[in-house]
């Protein structure tokens, strides 16, 4: 059985590339791609060769970590589907353990594992020139190849059996965005980092962690056999192979016992956002909101403000002869306080599409979250990506933390005021349809507006204050401002969402009397 899956999954391969032009051209275009970035990734494995073992090492295991951990949630919110499902193979009345084992075996005819095994040789070729002894370098690499395909495997089995309904173009969109948030700031900190032959302690204190988890205890195999003793990464990477592998066999038992519901992927096709988030009042809000906030030109124009904004602060500062190290500072505070700021109003832009919230009887707090979902998801993405870039231009790793406790205060701080200052005190905005530049005329509003900016900047005094604090020296303050920004931005967070709520829910009739007359 398993020749038979072999050469079925060869033609499988094969059959890809043929196809009308466009096709075979996207696919070929794929094919550079995917040999240009392995061609980079032996390059700078080749440059790791001189290089010492504690750098080899940080640079081995923070990156093997990503990988695995890529190949477990690619399949889950990249929409693949398994070529080999396990489900496919039921009418031939093979075992499920057959099945598992053929299956898992011709997966090794794939491009991405084959990439991996490239990667792998790669990184074997780094710990060869380090010194490591040949057995244990194989070990490792054959560990590091079997976590990756188990963990693919097991995401696209768990996939199939609850997740295919909710899979769409929009959460791989959100696939992608997630890996340039998340790439992003890793890429920006290995590059900025000053080596001089040692790794800087926060990095090594988080190598030394990984390597004791699923995801990087297999490439850490190696160095740590260099470093003395590889007993705990050997025993974390092979209970890792064992448990993912029983796992895998009991899902291909269960994907052969389990009868798929029919129609069940046609029922939400085409739903786009609403297919993606939870089937309640507050998840049809939220993918609502999202259409509004990516289609609506008024709410586009505030998105685009926002870092415009932030930017326009830097030149005044840089004119009166600011350091460029402080000014590099100033963006992102700014960039997370306007972001909290911009739902200050949002329920005046639904105008008379309100009336579907109020006679639904939705609850209010699951109005004042699902309206809340856009700001924050776009909010995140967007400081996730400026902190370390500004960071890395401060110059200083260490701020990092104080940073970061920072924005998320002022950012989430923002968003529990703005959740009540828009049921408490809406204003007129622009109709839908208009132009988001032609603002009716409006007797209030600038109250509500200025009580957010401040109200979110006074909330945030405290990690403001210890940010401040590591900013002028005292780096420990750094991740006492990390938790005091985060508790803060909860809990106000949290207060803003139930309040706003709970008005909401009595003064429905207000508020429809307010979107009807403006």
């Amino acid at each position: 059985m398993v020749a038979h899956v072999l050469r079925l999954r060869l033609d499988l391969l094969l059959g890809a590339l043929r196809g009308d032009a466009a096709h075979t051209i996207r696919r070929i275009i794929g094919l550079g791609v995917l040999v240009a970035v392995l061609v980079g990734v032996f390059l700078g494995a080749a440059r790791l060769h001189a290089v010492d073992a504690d750098v080899a090492q940080a640079v081995t295991v923070v990156a093997g970590s990503a990988l695995t951990l890529g190949f477990f949630i690619g399949p889950l919110v990249g929409g693949f589907d398994d070529q080999l499902d396990p489900r496919r193979f039921a009418v031939f009345g093979a075992s499920p353990v057959r099945v598992a084992g053929a299956t898992f075996v011709a997966s090794i005819i794939s491009l991405p594992v084959l990439a991996l095994v490239a990667v792998a040789v790669a990184v074997g070729g780094i710990w060869r020139a380090q010194g490591a002894p040949a057995a244990i370098v194989v070990c490792a690499m054959v560990l590091t190849v079997l976590t990756c395909m188990l963990a693919a495997k097991t995401a696209l089995a768990v996939g199939a059996l609850v997740l295919r309904e909710r899979r769409s173009r929009e959460l791989s969109g959100l696939f992608i965005v997630a890996i340039v948030v998340v790439a992003m700031p890793v890429a920006v900190f290995f590059v900025s980092l000053e080596w001089r032959g040692a790794v800087p302690s926060a990095l090594a204190e988080a190598v030394r962690i990984l390597a004791l988890t699923p995801l990087g205890a297999a490439w850490a195999i190696p160095g740590a056999a260099l470093s003395g003793s590889a007993a705990a990464e050997i025993v974390v990477a092979v209970l890792t192979v064992l448990a993912l592998g029983a796992v895998w066999f009991a899902l291909v038992r269960l994907l052969l016992t389990t009868t798929e519901r029919p129609g069940s992927g046609r029922e939400r096709a085409g739903l786009g956002w609403f297919a993606l988030t939870p089937s309640t009042p507050g998840g049809g809000i939220a993918a609502r909101s999202l259409l509004y906030w990516l289609r609506d030109p008024r709410y586009v124009v505030n998105l685009v403000i926002v870092p415009v904004a932030a930017g326009v602060v830097v030149a005044p500062l840089l004119l009166v002869g600011v350091p460029v190290e402080y000014v590099a500072l100033v963006p992102a505070p700014l960039m997370a306080l306007f972001f909290g700021w911009l739902a200050h109003n949002d329920l005046a832009y639904d105008s008379t599409a309100l009336w579907m919230h109020v006679a639904s009887a939705v609850r209010g707090s699951s109005d004042r979250v699902g309206r809340l979902v856009p700001v924050l998801l776009v909010g995140t993405a967007a400081l996730a990506v400026s902190i370390p870039l500004l960071v890395s231009l401060h110059g200083r790793w260490a701020i990092l933390p104080a940073m970061a406790g920072v924005c998320v205060s002022l950012f989430l701080c923002g968003m529990g005021l703005s959740s009540l200052s828009s049921v408490v005190a809406p204003y007129p905005v622009s109709r839908p349809g208009d132009s988001p530049f032609q603002q009716p005329q409006r007797t209030g509003g600038g109250l509500a507006q200025g009580v957010v900016l401040i109200g979110a900047i006074v909330l945030s005094a405290p990690a403001l204050w210890l940010g401040w604090t590591a900013l002028i020296g005292d780096e420990d303050a750094a991740w006492g401002a990390l938790w005091a920004g985060i508790a803060t931005g909860l809990v106000v967070l949290a207060a803003g969402v139930a309040g706003g709520g709970a008005y909401f829910s009595r003064r429905g009739g207000h508020l429809m009397e307010f979107v009807e007359s403006t």
